[in-house]
């Protein structure tokens, strides 16, 4: 199930929401160009250094290692990284969707604080679960973006989402409350996260962070009570 549409209106321009994606895609076109005019070795050379890797983190004494290390700046540079076309597509398109209403209970200058709050407790909670491969690099926006997803499903739960559904020789467009386009998207990843702990689920080329979605999403839900403006209103109004 991939929802491309919410039929929930906002009041203000999502203005953090849209920078977030010109700014992702910017980081994205430079790697694409870093990696065409200097070659694979550039590419991954960049991917180390700006990556979040998780044995920079593991086999640190204290904290105060980690600051002097400097690996603190890849839990927000991680942040800005995607893989592939697929990978920044679709992480956008769900900020995109569901990004402009939470920006518009917070604000602006809340909801950036939050997404990276979001994004700094996804990345913990990856870093955590991930001891049995630590150093398989963690990069994308999918663990901040999880935050605003627990946020909508907290604030909207009755919002109406437009979404493809996808089965074998089988394909419609459904409309569903987002409380269970979100549920159904949570559950698959603490599925797959559990899955993830049984066994490897990387190929030595990296995987996917289940644990970055689920430690954002979590995050998200209990954020947002904190976040969002006092005088706003619970659900959404319906056009």
């Amino acid at each position: 199930m991939l929802p491309f549409r919410d039929i929930n209106p906002t009041r203000n321009f999502p203005l953090v929401t849209i920078s977030l994606i010109v700014v992702n895609t910017l980081v994205f076109l430079y790697m694409a160009a870093l990696q065409f005019e200097g070659g694979e070795q550039a590419y991954l050379r960049f991917i180390n250094h700006a990556a979040l890797i998780p044995s920079r983190f593991l086999t640190q004494p204290n904290l105060d290692a980690v600051l002097v290390s400097g690996s603190w700046l890849t839990l927000f540079t991680s942040m800005f990284l995607h893989g592939g076309v697929l990978h920044l597509a679709g992480n956008m398109l769900y900020l995109w969707i569901f990004g402009n209403n939470v920006e518009d209970i917070m604000g602006s200058f809340r909801f950036l604080a939050f997404y990276l709050i979001c994004g700094l407790v996804a990345a913990t909670a990856q870093i955590y679960f991930s001891r049995a491969e630590p150093n398989v690099p963690m990069l994308g926006a999918s663990g901040a973006i999880a935050g605003v997803l627990g946020a909508y499903l907290v604030r909207f739960p009755s919002a109406k989402v437009d979404s493809c559904l996808l089965l074998p020789f089988f394909f419609t467009i459904v409309r569903l409350p987002a409380v269970i386009v979100l549920a159904f998207w949570f559950v698959l990843q603490l599925f797959s996260g559990t899955l993830s702990l049984a066994g490897s689920t990387h190929d030595g080329s990296g995987g996917v962070a289940w644990w970055a979605h689920i430690g954002g999403f979590l995050a998200g839900m209990v954020l947002v009570l904190i976040f969002a403006k006092r005088n706003q209103g619970w659900g959404y109004s319906s056009r």
